[in-house]
């Protein structure tokens, strides 16, 4: 929520370094940033660390059920049996779709990272062409894979824009410290042709967004 601000690879392996160094817990939340949203099941492969902790929720539950899973080395498993509570814990239905999930996406990754590199790349290219044309209006491009956004001038046009795509039919948010970062979040599972639709909604809501600035300049 501060804004899509990706953690570079060499900056993880530092602090990875420095937890071992001084016996820190190192503890990854992929709550949001894993089950495949910036484009690995966990959002820290690239980097080639090995947290003592992960926390996931949200999508890890599959088909929209309630989940949450606290993963750990297990040198750490000390709880004893309902020591370990937390919000989305043990329901046997979540149980079911999240094993289906993980069984028809992840059994065999690469279909389903590809789908999400080729979606990712959409994204990509029309943030990075509504940059290049209306360079007034934004700043630059955030986040990584599915969790991707672009930075506007301030929080008011970012809410601007959403507000217009909301009214045409799509709902997208608003992440940073001013709300100044539109967030593309679609669900993993979206058709090319689904998120291109989302997309063209966005474009025509900058498009709008860009004459109404105009016009209160003129």
């Amino acid at each position: 929520e501060g804004g899509l601000n990706v953690a570079s690879d060499a900056w993880l392996k530092r602090l990875s370094k420095l937890c071992s160094k001084h016996d820190i817990l190192l503890i990854v939340d992929d709550i949001q940033a894993g089950c495949g949203r910036t484009g690995t099941f966990f959002s820290f492969e690239s980097s080639g660390i090995k947290p003592d902790m992960v926390t996931l929720s949200k999508s890890i539950g599959g088909y929209g059920s309630p989940m949450a899973l606290v993963l750990m080395k297990p040198e750490l498993d000390i709880w004893n049996p309902g020591e370990h509570n937390g919000t989305f814990r043990g329901n046997n239905h979540a149980f079911v779709t999240a094993t289906k999930a993980i069984e028809a996406y992840w059994a065999d990754s690469a279909p389903f990272e590809e789908h999400i590199s080729n979606c990712s790349l959409l994204v990509s290219e029309v943030i990075e062409s509504t940059l290049l044309r209306y360079p007034e209006i934004f700043v630059t491009r955030k986040g990584r894979g599915m969790m991707m956004g672009i930075e506007c001038r301030s929080g008011e046009l970012a809410s601007d824009i959403v507000k217009n795509c909301f009214y045409n039919g799509l709902v997208i948010e608003t992440a940073g410290p001013n709300d100044e970062v539109v967030k593309f979040f679609a669900p993993l599972t979206i058709t090319e042709s689904e998120l291109q639709q989302g997309l063209d909604i966005f474009k025509n809501a900058v498009e709008s967004v860009v004459e109404q600035q105009f016009k209160k300049a003129s």
